[in-house]
């Protein structure tokens, strides 16, 4: 897998990230050793998403939507079990190639499945919340 990884920083540094943040704006110039960037609304928000959990103090990780990962890899990403994310890939839930013994899967295709569950979930709250006003559950 082609992945950066970015480790936490220091309580110095997440402040001075936070400062930069602050003047972070589509019109703005990024100047590094003589060479310049305007910087685009889809430039800014790439950036804030970057930097926010890295100001946080979380650590992130970078990879392309077309790296193979491993099911234990896919796995994390997932935050399930490995033995669940085999099940996934069975019923198949979630695309994947095998390679010899080994089964591999892409990046995106495991964020969209992350993607997919998040607005399942979300949709079933909002159900369960209407379903609980209209039996007059909701307080």
């Amino acid at each position: 897998m082609n992945a950066l990884t970015f480790s936490v920083l220091s309580k110095g540094q997440e402040q001075e990230l936070r400062k930069f943040m602050k003047n972070l704006s589509p019109g703005k110039t990024l100047r590094l050793d003589g060479h310049s960037l305007e910087l685009t609304p889809e430039l800014v928000e790439i950036l804030r998403q970057l930097l926010e959990p890295l100001a946080r103090g979380e650590p992130v990780h970078i990879l392309p939507l077309e790296a193979e990962l491993s099911t234990q890899q896919a796995a994390e990403i997932l935050g399930v079990s490995r033995p669940h994310l085999i099940r996934l890939l069975e019923e198949g839930k979630i695309p994947h190639r095998k390679v010899g013994t080994h089964r591999r899967v892409q990046a995106k295709d495991v964020l969209g499945y992350l993607e997919a569950s998040k607005k399942q979930g979300r949709e079933l709250l909002d159900q369960l919340i209407t379903e609980s006003q209209a039996l007059g559950l909701d307080g």
